[in-house]
């Protein structure tokens, strides 16, 4: 298995990839994440996949940029600047395999490389798996907002 950058000829299957994780505790929809959730991340170089030896998109994560989760007061000033990593999403097939800690220490380092202090994550308030796997990768709580509709548990790690 590689992680590597996402190609404009990954564009089917991570649509698809994510269309599979509908009615999941992520609480994703058709609309969201979409086809252009998807362009803008790979136009900003932002969008990474994981591929088994098949060639087969197993697992994503993307770097995001989202002033209004930037903007939250939990975040902890030692850490600034830090990155937002946001939808993970590992193929229910290959799950419980330790591909998300994978993802999130693979794009970690990207964001390390590009000089930040630490990461960012929101975390839906029910989906209990992410909430453990991340906490046991080095990741906190540190508060809990509402944004774009849903709650959500506010995460960060310090590199």
């Amino acid at each position: 298995m590689q992680i590597m950058n996402a190609t404009e000829e990954d564009k089917d299957e991570l649509l698809a990839l994510y269309h599979a994780m509908i009615g999941g505790p992520c609480e994703w929809s058709e609309t969201y994440p979409d086809e252009n959730t998807i362009a803008f991340d790979l136009k900003n170089e932002d969008l990474f996949v994981m591929k088994n030896d098949a060639g087969e998109i197993i697992a994503t994560i993307s770097i995001d940029h989202d002033d209004a989760v930037e903007s939250l007061t939990c975040w902890h000033e030692d850490q600034a600047p830090s990155g937002e990593l946001s939808r993970l999403c590992v193929r229910k097939d290959t799950q419980g395999q330790g591909i998300a800690k994978q993802m999130m220490n693979y794009a970690g380092d990207v964001l390390k490389n590009r000089g930040m202090k630490g990461i960012h994550i929101l975390v839906r308030e029910g989906h209990v798996v992410a909430l453990s796997t991340y906490a046991k990768i080095g990741f906190r709580t540190v508060g809990e907002c509402d944004l774009f509709d849903k709650h959500f548990i506010c995460m960060e790690k310090k590199f």
